[in-house]
């Protein structure tokens, strides 16, 4: 007998009362996906702001679940290039192509990679079997995935923005506030542009938190986003021009839409 608080739950933690919704990581990722047209996978430190300097540089995207030993298989049947952690070392003979923004916008000649991450590249190869249409955006690319989105949304489309988190030692989700400020920042974009008022039930609570997030902190967001646990740890690795990366606003025109041969590519550039 099914059990009638499952429906329950499942519309409730899925916001199935609103067109606009938002949950982190791949579980809550999956509930708000449920049904939903559109997803738009949030991980500014930094798969998917990785992704949109690899695509503004004609590169094929494919995400791949981290740590996954197929990894390497999966890149040589594709003929692509396997992305590499920040720590770790290509193989010999092999560009060195990894998570890391500011190593992938020195990156020439690659048109294929595979791009594993623990947090965005997961959640993205796994929304991908959800039936909605699933987008990559940072805050480098925030206003032109908008843009992208903000018809389809106001003529009826569900979307579901999922900011990646990050992981604990244990394995459990860390809530990011850069993902929060990331996500916001698509959907401050999408109200200004007037679509999510367009939306027939409106923006879940859970959705207009992190848009007011993001608005309360666009003044200072460079200083933020390097003062963050999550930019802390990488500069303090060594990574300080990757969280500079990140951090720019609106300096990409590139719109990472995932396709149904698994690839990320530029929205004007798709393959059927």
């Amino acid at each position: 007998m099914t059990d009638p608080r499952a429906a329950v739950h499942a519309a409730a933690h899925g916001q199935q009362a609103h067109a606009v919704r938002l949950e982190w990581g791949p579980t809550g990722g999956a509930a708000v996906a449920a049904g939903a047209d559109l997803a738009v996978v949030v991980d500014v430190l930094s798969f998917t702001t990785t992704l949109t300097v690899a695509v503004e540089r004609g590169m094929a995207v494919h995400p791949f679940a981290w740590r996954d030993e197929r990894a390497a298989q999966h890149a040589a049947e594709l003929d692509a290039v396997l992305a590499v952690g920040r720590f770790e070392q290509p193989s010999a003979g092999v560009a060195a192509v990894s998570l890391s923004p500011a190593a992938m916008s020195r990156v020439d000649g690659v048109e294929r990679i595979v791009l594993p991450s623990p947090n965005g590249s997961t959640i993205s190869a796994a929304l991908a079997a959800s039936g909605a249409t699933v987008v990559g955006a940072s805050l480098r690319n925030r206003a032109a995935v908008a843009r992208w989105l903000a018809p389809r949304v106001a003529d009826g489309a569900v979307l579901a923005v999922v900011p990646a988190g990050e992981r604990w030692p244990d394995g459990s989700l860390r809530p990011a506030v850069e993902d929060l400020w990331g996500a916001g920042a698509v959907l401050a974009a999408l109200d200004a542009l007037g679509a999510t008022g367009q939306a027939a039930t409106g923006v879940g609570a859970e959705a207009a938190f992190a848009r007011d997030a993001f608005r309360a902190v666009q003044a200072t967001l460079t200083q933020s986003v390097a003062d963050c646990a999550s930019g802390r740890e990488l500069s303090v690795a060594g990574f300080a021009d990757d969280v500079a990366m990140a951090a720019e606003l609106d300096v990409s025109d590139v719109v990472p839409v995932l396709g149904a041969d698994g690839a990320f590519r530029d929205a004007g550039h798709r393959r059927p």
